[in-house]
């Protein structure tokens, strides 16, 4: 299992690199995640078995910062990790990010399944097509997590992609201890990178508009934290929680009322909106394409960066927590963990299954 992203930072792709790699061990299988990792930082536990094949740099990319491997060394060290490690397939999560899979694609060892993560395509991608396109050509499976990744990787190289879904670790979010606001006020949570796209700054305008008692908690960090902490300052309102592990979201999803997740673009799919959904959140979303297909009928969906109307959807999902009605009625909260029950890990890892065995008739 093969991340071009730091297995020690908080995101998307590697986030699913490691659950399925754990969904896949509880079916019996062998898994070996492969990634960079930050000096010093201790690889999530859920990742198991392990090689880093290098530090991370931060990296621009589609509105966002991204930990990347970027040494000439990290494409050698995982070429010679798969190759010595006598693996059935190698699972390359976001092929086209530089540079850990690129040794794959020069010299392909082992069948080699890829999934396209991305929504939306960089500069240079389109710039290196013909060299995108070979790296599609090599696996002998492609998969996109979502109908706007497949756009995406279309255009990146052409070619066919089936769609799997993103998977949720439903049990670990509906058995969550929760963590519960200390006074009892009904608790907004956001939970993702402090930057521009992911529009945490509507939100905090928003809120400051909110009359009603309500207690906001806003967890992860990025190179957006210090310029909103100064215009939001940590209150009585307001609590900035810093960097927080997983199992710590998952308290903190099981102990707030309401998720928002008011990013602006460049969001490929949901899972964020699911993962407050297994935990028993009414869930609050900007109306961009990533987040449609996740959100079903099971959440309200505003327009992304509209701060007016983002305020009036969190006073109607603060009043509804106090009545327990709309999004946070009983019959609502179940419809909702019955949705992404439709989306469980275990169920992706089934799937990847068959692929990983297409992949090895293939190759």
């Amino acid at each position: 299992m093969v991340s071009p992203y730091a297995l020690t930072r908080y995101g998307g792709a590697q986030g699913q690199a490691i659950g399925l790699a754990h969904s896949l061990r509880a079916l019996g299988h062998e898994v070996t995640v492969l990634g960079p990792a930050d000096p010093g930082v201790p690889v999530p536990e859920e990742a198991g078995g392990h090689v880093v094949i290098g530090r991370p740099t931060n990296v621009s990319r589609n509105g966002s910062v991204v930990p990347l491997a970027l040494s000439p060394l990290a494409p050698v060290r995982t070429e010679r990790a798969v190759r010595d490690g006598g693996f059935d397939v190698a699972h390359i999560h976001e092929p086209l990010a530089p540079l850990t899979a690129y040794g794959l694609v020069l010299r392909p060892s082992v069948p080699m399944v890829a999934t396209y993560h991305r929504h939306g395509l960089d500069p240079w991608v389109q710039r290196l097509r013909p060299l995108t396109g070979l790296v599609g050509r090599r696996m002998q499976v492609r998969v996109a997590v979502s109908e706007a990744a497949r756009q995406t990787a279309r255009a990146s190289g052409g070619g066919d992609f089936e769609v799997l879904f993103n998977g949720v670790e439903v049990e670990r979010y509906e058995t969550a201890l929760p963590r519960r606001d200390e006074e009892g006020r009904p608790t907004v949570l956001f939970v993702g990178r402090h930057e521009e796209r992911k529009g945490l700054a509507t939100l905090l305008d928003a809120f400051e508009m909110v009359e009603r008692p309500a207690v906001l908690w806003v967890a992860g960090d990025g190179p957006g934290s210090e310029v909103q902490r100064r215009r939001h300052p940590p209150s009585d309102r307001v609590k900035w929680l810093g960097a927080i592990s997983e199992s710590e979201k998952a308290s903190r999803l099981a102990g707030a009322d309401v998720l928002c997740v008011p990013s602006l673009r460049g969001e490929s799919f949901g899972v964020v909106l699911l993962e407050g959904m297994a935990a028993g959140c009414a869930v609050v979303a900007s109306d961009i394409e990533g987040y449609r297909a996740a959100a079903g009928r099971h959440a309200e969906l505003v327009p992304p960066g509209d701060v007016q109307r983002w305020a009036r959807a969190l006073g109607s999902a603060l009043a509804d927590v106090v009545e327990r009605s709309g999004l946070s009625a009983p019959e609502a909260r179940k419809a909702a963990l019955e949705h992404a029950q439709m989306w469980s890990m275990d169920a992706l890892a089934e799937r990847y299954v068959d692929a990983y065995a297409r992949a090895i008739a293939m190759g």
